[in-house]
């Protein structure tokens, strides 16, 4: 029996759901999430650790590959608690204001990872396409006031999600489609119109992701015109090859986003276990990757992991 709250029709728990139908399996699906949160942990913990320990890496690039991977870690501890309570423990139920709060952060670090990997885009148009004033720009205090931009602009977008919900009466029913909390989820299970919460979320997913988009796109136009006109082939290679650790962590990102937005649209046929594989893979996939292809196509990265491995086994 659900229970409602009875003055907003609100219910006082939301059930979570992981894979329907593979209750008896949860116990070894656990095993691949858990690995993908430590593996996550440890590799974003260690590019933080690497940067932090050499001066040498405190510059513009690096700082902004801090803030990813501290922008990684909150969104994997944001999921983590519901996912493994549901796939290791079998505990369903989460509070409808503990929710609220989940499917704020949620989306808020999925919104700053966009902005981040901008101002990323930002850094390598500068460093290729004006060098020589590259310190001059991207100073401390500078790299400071984007992190804040790309904070304050993410958070002020999700701010009204929770009010939207709030103000919907759920009376369908309240059992969700993943094991976490999202606004469209939650928004599903209304039994009143929900013009406003698909407005208001079309026009935020649009103005973030499009416009960041957008923006890392033209950048990398510029750029490429910039490369091309550079008469030795070697210094090209060279130019271009700071850029490819960029390239792949804005595919990673994006590129999932635009798959579940595509068959939630015209993918009536898939069958549900792949949509909600899908969401996933966008939610854990990327924290997972993004601190692995740093540390392999970043050769300051690189060599100083290398180091701490080979002083760590001696």
């Amino acid at each position: 029996m659900v229970g409602f709250n009875s003055t907003s029709f609100h219910p006082a728990t939301f059930q979570l759901a992981g894979f329907p139908g593979q209750e008896a399996a949860y116990h070894w699906i656990a095993v691949p999430f858990l690995v993908l949160y430590v593996t996550a942990m440890a590799g974003n913990c260690l590019v933080l650790c690497i940067v932090w320990a050499d001066r040498r890496l405190h510059q513009p690039m690096y700082l902004f590959l801090c803030m990813l991977a501290v922008n990684d870690l909150g969104l994997s501890l944001s999921t983590l608690p519901t996912v493994l309570g549901t796939f290791c423990f079998h505990f369903t139920d989460i509070a409808f204001h503990a929710c609220l709060a989940q499917m704020f952060f949620i989306h808020s670090f999925s919104f700053m990872e966009s902005g981040i990997l901008v101002a990323m885009a930002f850094d390598r148009l500068v460093a290729i396409c004006n060098p020589l004033r590259y310190v001059a720009i991207l100073t401390n205090p500078r790299i400071v006031g984007i992190g804040l931009a790309v904070l304050i602009k993410s958070t002020s977008m999700i701010f009204p999600f929770p009010f939207l919900i709030k103000r919907l009466p759920i009376c369908k029913s309240n059992v969700l489609s993943h094991a976490y909390c999202l606004h469209s989820d939650m928004m599903r299970l209304a039994c009143a119109d929900t013009t406003v919460n698909n407005i208001y979320g079309l026009f935020a997913t649009l103005f973030t992701y499009g416009l960041d988009s957008m923006f890392i796109i033209l950048s990398y136009i510029k750029i490429l015109k910039t490369v091309l006109s550079i008469a030795s082939h070697e210094q090209r290679l060279t130019a271009l090859n700071t850029c490819i650790s960029h390239i792949c962590a804005v595919l990673l990102f994006y590129v999932p986003i635009v798959a579940v937005a595509v068959m939630h649209r015209f993918g009536k046929n898939v069958p549900h276990v792949v949509q909600i594989l899908m969401s996933y893979v966008y939610l854990f996939v990327t924290p997972v990757l993004n601190p692995v292809i740093y540390s392999v196509k970043t050769k300051e990265i690189r060599g100083r992991l290398q180091r701490r491995l080979m002083g760590t086994r001696r």
